[in-house]
């Protein structure tokens, strides 16, 4: 991995220089928009639209559209001033038990990597933040955006996880929140079985893209000049229409679906038993 800025935790007193890099990476299929007879990429010009001129890029500006349809320009000066830190700090605010922060409020991780002689003012505030149990609400700049964020410890290494700030985050105001919605007690009940039966360990490499796998598999095939074959479609399960019959379904099924896990699993395992000895067949006497 390569860093993508370098600056320091301050902490108190404690100043700890690191590093930064990006924990997460996209995975999709990227594509380039084409001309679909020659496969010839397609270029796009910078065209203004009231003189229909070609602009260079040193002459753009940001530009900020009012609700009248009129345009604000704003030049370099204009940012110039703005209450922006331009030092490359960490600054812990606080520190907060980490159930108390909503998850909806994460929006990027960053590692944070101990920079020259930072490595053992890292690991002390480290282990004193995992042995805590509880993260830091620190504030940055990054890519000329203030944000407020967390550090947390995973893997033995510094997680920065940048946030939404709290007026970012849409309101869940829905129709039916304000309904008098009845739920039968046995519906509970049964619900609450289906999430018992369903209940495991959380793995993450238990799970795939298959709509990448199944995409780059088209893709190397049409490479390669082969013919693609269509993937035959899941069968589609017979719609319930009474709702605790389906959720009794779904336990039976989810049951079941253990059950045959356990059997695949018993089944492999070698046997103890010792395999019987056959006797040797007697000899008739002449």
């Amino acid at each position: 991995m390569r860093s993508i800025w370098k600056g320091a935790i301050s902490f108190g007193l404690v100043t700890i220089p690191v590093k930064l890099y990006s924990a997460t990476e996209q995975r999709d299929v990227a594509f380039h928009q084409v001309h679909r007879q020659d496969g010839g990429r397609i270029k796009y010009k910078r065209v203004c639209q009231i003189d229909g001129e070609e602009v260079p890029y040193a002459d753009i500006a940001k530009g900020f559209e009012l609700p009248s349809g009129e345009m604000v320009v704003l030049t370099d000066e204009d940012f110039k001033d703005l209450p922006l830190t331009t030092s490359r700090r960490i600054d812990v605010l606080q520190f907060t038990p980490i159930d108390q922060v909503d998850p909806i409020y994460f929006n990027k991780s960053y590692y944070l990597e101990p920079d020259g002689l930072g490595a053992k003012p890292y690991v002390l505030l480290r282990d004193a933040l995992e042995g805590s149990g509880q993260v830091a609400v620190v504030k940055v700049a990054l890519r000329s955006r203030e944000a407020l964020a967390t550090l947390r410890v995973r893997d033995g290494v510094f997680v920065l996880e940048t946030m939404l700030w709290p007026d970012e985050v849409r309101a869940a105001e829905f129709p039916f929140k304000e309904e008098d919605i009845e739920v039968r007690p046995q519906e509970l009940k049964m619900a609450s079985s289906l999430i018992d039966s369903m209940q495991a360990d959380f793995d993450p490499s238990e799970y795939k893209d298959a709509y990448r796998e199944a995409l780059q598999a088209v893709i190397d095939a049409k490479a390669e000049g082969r013919e693609v074959v269509q993937p035959e479609a899941p069968s589609e399960e017979p719609a319930a229409t009474d709702l605790l019959a389906a959720l009794r379904a779904s336990v039976e099924a989810a049951k079941k679906s253990r059950t045959e896990g356990g059997t695949k699993t018993a089944a492999k395992k070698p046997s103890t038993q010792k395999p019987a000895t056959r006797k040797p067949p007697r000899r008739k006497s002449a």
